[in-house]
This record gives C-alpha cells, sequence and structure tokens, in this order.
C-alpha cells in the first residue's frame, strides 16, 4: 500500500517552483491559477523573494501548497500518473492537510489557495506579535515534551503543537512559558530546545480566533467527496466523510499534529511506501517514526520522472 505525504511550513524558500515552472507549462497554469485566485503575485514571491515576505506565513501556507501541487500536476498529465490509482492514503502536515485534500480533489486548487490564505491570516492576527512563541525540543519524545509542556506552564498557555518523530516533538504557547520551557529542558532529559522563528504560536489554545475564522470560512466553501481517504492530524486516524473533514480542520487550528502516529497509524494500516511531494521535511519523520518503510521525494523535473518510473 502507498500514501502521498504533503509538506508544512517551514518547507518553503526563495527560488521554489522556478526550476518546474521552466520545465513544464502544466506547473505554469497551477502557479497562474493560484496567482489568479489570491489576485496576488504569489508566484513571483516564490521565486525572486525576498525571503522574509515569502516566510510571512499568509504567503508561506499557499505557497508551499501551490508548489506541491504543481508537481502533483505534473505527475498526473506529464507521467500519467492518477493519484487516485496509486494512493490509498493522502496525509498531510499542518497546511499540508489542505494540499493533501486538493490533491485528494475534496477542494479546488482555487479554494484551496483561498483558504490558506485566510488560515495564515487568521493565525497571524489571533495573537499580537510578542506574545506567543514556539520552541523545537530536540532528543525528547512525547512523554518529556508533555512533562516539561507542564512544568512550563505556570498558569500560562504552554503545550504539545507537533508530535513530529520520536526525536522531535514542538511546544507552543505563551512566550514566557515557551522561554521557562527551553531553560528547563537538561531537568527533563531533553537534549536541546530551541526558538522557532515563528509569527504565531500555532496549535494550541491560543489559536481559537483562528479556529473561529477557519470554521466560518469551511462553512462556506464545504469540502466534497474525497477520492482518497485521509489521515488526519489531530486523530491520526482514517477520516472519508466531508463533513467529519470539515471539522477536524477546524480542530486542527488549535489541536495538536499528530504526525508520528499518524505515521504508525499508516504503517499499522499495512502502507509501505511514502511519497512527499513538494518537499523533503516529512518523509524522513516518517521514516524515524515508522521504522523500515519506502520514502521517495519529488520536487523537481527530473526526479517526478524517477518516481514515474517506480510507481
Amino acid at each position: 500500500m502507498r500514501a502521498f505525504v504533503f509538506p508544512g511550513q517551514g518547507s518553503q524558500k526563495v527560488g521554489m517552483g522556478a526550476e518546474l515552472a521552466e520545465a513544464s507549462a502544466v506547473a505554469r497554469e497551477v502557479f497562474q491559477e493560484v496567482d489568479d485566485a489570491l489576485g496576488q503575485h504569489l508566484f513571483r514571491i516564490m521565486t525572486e523573494g525576498p525571503e522574509d515576505v515569502l516566510t510571512l506565513t499568509e504567503n508561506a501556507q499557499p505557497a508551499i501548497m501551490a508548489n506541491a501541487i504543481a508537481v502533483l500536476r505534473v505527475l498526473e498529465k506529464e507521467g500519467g500518473i492518477a493519484l487516485a490509482d496509486k494512493a490509498d492514503f493522502v496525509a498531510g502536515h499542518s497546511l499540508g492537510e489542505y494540499t493533501a485534500l486538493c490533491a485528494s480533489s475534496a477542494f479546488s486548487l482555487a479554494d484551496t489557495a483561498r483558504l490558506l490564505k485566510l488560515r495564515g491570516q487568521s493565525m497571524q492576527a489571533a495573537v499580537p506579535v510578542g506574545i506567543g512563541a514556539m520552541a523545537a525540543l530536540l532528543g525528547a519524545d512525547i512523554e518529556k515534551a508533555t512533562a516539561l509542556a507542564a512544568a512550563a506552564a505556570e498558569g500560562e498557555v504552554c503545550t504539545v503543537a507537533n508530535d513530529n518523530d520520536p526525536t522531535q516533538v514542538v511546544l507552543s504557547g505563551h512566550k514566557g512559558a515557551i522561554e521557562r520551557a527551553i531553560a528547563l529542558v537538561k531537568d527533563h532529559g531533553i537534549k536541546r530546545g530551541i526558538a522557532l522563528p515563528v509569527s504565531a504560536p500555532f496549535h494550541c489554545p491560543l489559536m481559537q480566533p483562528a479556529a473561529d475564522a477557519m470554521a466560518e470560512a469551511l462553512d462556506k466553501t464545504r469540502p466534497g467527496a474525497l477520492r482518497v481517504a485521509l489521515f488526519a492530524n489531530v486523530t491520526a486516524a482514517v477520516v472519508t466523510d466531508p463533513a467529519e473533514v470539515q471539522r477536524l480542520l477546524v480542530e486542527q487550528v488549535t489541536g495538536r499534529v499528530r504526525w508520528r502516529e499518524s505515521a504508525i497509524a499508516m504503517k499499522d494500516a499495512g502502507v509501505e511506501r511514502y511519497v512527499e511531494l513538494g518537499g523533503k521535511v516529512v518523509g524522513p519523520m516518517i521514516k524515524r517514526s515508522a521504522g523500515e518503510v519506502d520514502v521517495t521525494a519529488a520536487t523537481t523535473m527530473a526526479e517526478i520522472e524517477e518516481l514515474v518510473k517506480v510507481l
């Protein structure tokens, strides 16, 4: 069995999509469609920067999605590979869940771009700059990270945002609590705590205003039927019902990204091969979580051509 997986925020970089757009008219069409949907020159920002503009959450989220869908469309239209024929499941890390749903035809490309633009804007607006923070814990499992978060909270929000793999967990919450957590890592047997260069504390209760905004948006732009079943972030379980997908997307804004659990659950469901499109970030996390599995990735035309040969 095979799962197609999609990266989340942090995988953006200036120059993304340029090589693919140069090589493929199909890719150029994807980037143009996203630009048209958003009414901005997002592809220009993706290819030329500046980096601080691309890194803005409202730009990074649709950019990462557009890059991955461009890879998928080239794979499908030029490689003759139909996702529904080759994938048993799809999954995506945080915003990548929207990419996965677009790949599965639950959302159109234009709607996905608009939803992610709003998601980014809402997340940024939910907490004033300087109030929240996030930290990556290296050499931490979920038990150690949970204990550290509880010790550092002291009445403030400090919670596990991303359970990425057995060696990396991300905390999110009030800036003071996150700073205390970083200071306490050694006491909890954790190798290192690193403050992340993010503009807001994602996937924690402080994001409730953003969750409310997404609930309203998703009520107007509801997911349709999925061509391929989704492993959802917040449950690490299969979902196919569009109404349930809608509910979980709202919950995901404040909820934990259970990527490690999702990797293990996919393997338990029989998935042995994983294909990451548009990045090379979440595949290695899956390998560290699920063990002996086959992980491949494609972001360039050459990598897509190699992928076609093995699918």
